[in-house]
């Protein structure tokens, strides 16, 4: 069964099945990139993490969205991620 959308102020988003928290957490990044390969485990965080395709609604660009429980893992995510 598909997960359904979620409406945000900012974004429209689409959750990732392998999301083991179906929760938008208080941090997030807009990653402009809709098919990059971001595996969340890689990143070791210390607190939760999910995932979500996204339309952002300022201007309909598609891409990512990586919400965070804490602020010290979307630091984390946003020094160490690289799009290839």
């Amino acid at each position: 069964m598909a997960t359904p959308t979620i409406d945000t102020p900012d974004y429209l988003l689409y959750p990732s099945p392998r999301n083991e928290h179906r929760v938008v957490f208080a941090f997030t990044h807009f990653v402009p990139h809709p098919y990059a390969v971001i595996y969340l485990p890689d990143f070791d965080f210390i607190g939760k993490a999910t995932l979500f395709s996204a339309q952002r609604k300022s201007d309909g660009r598609m891409g990512q969205v990586v919400s965070c429980e804490l602020a010290v893992d979307l630091e984390r995510f946003i020094t160490r991620f690289t799009p290839d």
